[in-house]
């Protein structure tokens, strides 16, 4: 059903010769992904319910994935859980029928990669921390305060 060039495009044309109300179920899990133009993901799994309505096909999506990130306070990768659930309309009228825009195009393959992508960022912290209570990295020798004390930590405290 999906390809190997487009592993997140499959081909719902035959939805439209089926009764309103008619569904499928696509799982898809992926050890390696990429999200053009720019998320890389690892452990990509979920799954899309494909239900046919009187306007189109509606898609409900349930997928996780994980993220290569790097802490706000100490520089350091760490690997961040997402999680991300929607609801879209493919409409088959037209791009402006629907408030997102979508349709199913009349070739009826349908790339889920642009709408996952953007739900898996909206998932995305704006400050992404390693851990809670991350200590960060010292102001004025740049030491992860995780793994060291350094001099200049004591020296602060006794300042104060």
């Amino acid at each position: 059903m999906a390809s190997q060039r487009h592993p997140l495009q499959i081909n719902v044309g035959f939805f439209r010769n089926l009764p309103i109300g008619s569904y499928r179920d696509i799982h898809f899990d992926f050890p390696v992904l990429h999200l053009p133009p720019d998320l890389d993901v690892t452990d990509f799994s979920g799954l899309v319910h494909i239900s046919r309505t009187p306007q189109g096909l509606l898609f409900e999506g349930n997928f996780k994935a994980t993220s290569s990130m790097e802490c706000v306070r100490c520089l350091e990768p760490f690997d961040l859980a997402l999680e991300t659930l929607f609801e879209e309309v493919y409409s088959y009228k037209s791009p402006s029928f629907t408030d997102s825009g979508l349709y199913v195009p009349e070739d009826g393959n349908i790339d889920l990669s642009p709408v996952i992508r953007e739900y898996l960022l909206l998932e995305n912290p704006i400050k992404p921390l390693c851990k809670p209570d991350c200590m960060g990295l010292c102001v004025i020798c740049g030491e992860n305060l995780n793994l060291v004390k350094c001099e200049h930590q004591a020296r602060i405290k006794i300042e104060k």
